[in-house]
């Protein structure tokens, strides 16, 4: 049975998610679906990329992903499936594979629609769905549309960096209100260098150890590790970082926006200082 994970942005309050999956086990009742989350934020790029990126790389080799963020920035003109590290990922032509993968793709593939169609997400799923049963069936994938397209990049969010020093962004705030951000164990390790460090953020809010677990600090203590996907968090040992620190998740909607303070962006940053 091929596996297939479902990866969006509709949210669970009305109908969507389950029409999806139907239309996905209408072409074929063997697809084995699994759900990754369908809560990423609307036009939340390094949110989705951090998502997707983390939960990939766990999955059996050949898996496919079907990823429906953002899916409608513009209107589709190819859909996109591409072949990177033995995973499939369908996904819009909207700069978001790039930001997700972190380096160029091995293969990709468009996926020409038709012009008549109407292009809403039913549609488009049931083209994904339509090539995951060719694929399945023995189908080069080189025949499955058009090989080596030109396609939309995005740069991924990437921490800023000095010789004593790197500033991340808050990529995800978790249901525990638990903050990630977008440097990773190595990337500390590697700009550390072996030297004292101090995590700071919100003014005089400082941290200068990395925990291993919650239970490390006393409960309602502030405390900083590296989850299960090698990214930096902050959180409160039985608290919610995000409310009581003040911190935000990074948006480029949001960081676009002339109307935000400055004082808010601030708080969208984490400093690694190194001593």
């Amino acid at each position: 049975m091929p596996l297939i994970t479902l990866t969006s942005d509709i949210g669970n309050q009305d109908y969507l998610a389950g029409a999806v999956k139907a239309k996905l086990l209408s072409i074929n009742p063997n697809f084995n679906l699994v759900d990754i989350s369908h809560n990423i934020s609307p036009f939340n790029y390094p949110q989705a990329a951090y998502v997707c990126r983390s939960a990939i790389k766990n999955f059996p080799d050949f898996t496919f992903h079907i990823i429906l963020v953002n899916f409608f920035e513009k209107k589709p003109e190819q859909l996109l499936l591409i072949f990177h590290n033995n995973q499939y990922l369908l996904c819009a032509d909207n700069g978001l594979l790039t930001m997700i993968l972190e380096e160029k793709p091995e293969m990709v593939i468009g996926i020409p629609l038709e012009k008549n169609e109407n292009k809403n997400t039913l549609y488009c799923v049931g083209v994904f769905g339509n090539v995951i049963n060719q694929l399945i069936n023995g189908e080069s994938i080189q025949n499955i549309g058009l090989p080596d397209v030109n396609y939309i990049e995005k740069n991924p969010l990437r921490p800023a960096k000095g010789d004593d020093w790197i500033d991340g962004q808050i990529i995800f705030i978790d249901n525990f209100e638990n903050v990630v951000v977008n440097i990773t164990h190595e990337e500390f390790e590697r700009q550390r260098k072996g030297r004292h460090f101090k995590i700071a953020f919100k003014r005089d809010e400082v941290i200068e150890r990395i925990s291993e677990s919650y239970a490390d600090v006393p409960e309602g203590e502030k405390l900083a590790l590296f989850n299960s996907a090698g990214y930096l968090e902050i959180a409160i040992n039985k608290g919610n970082a995000a409310g009581l620190l003040g911190l935000k998740g990074f948006s480029e909607k949001s960081s676009q926006s002339k109307q935000i303070l400055q004082n808010q962006l601030y708080y969208q940053t984490v400093r690694v200082s190194f001593v």
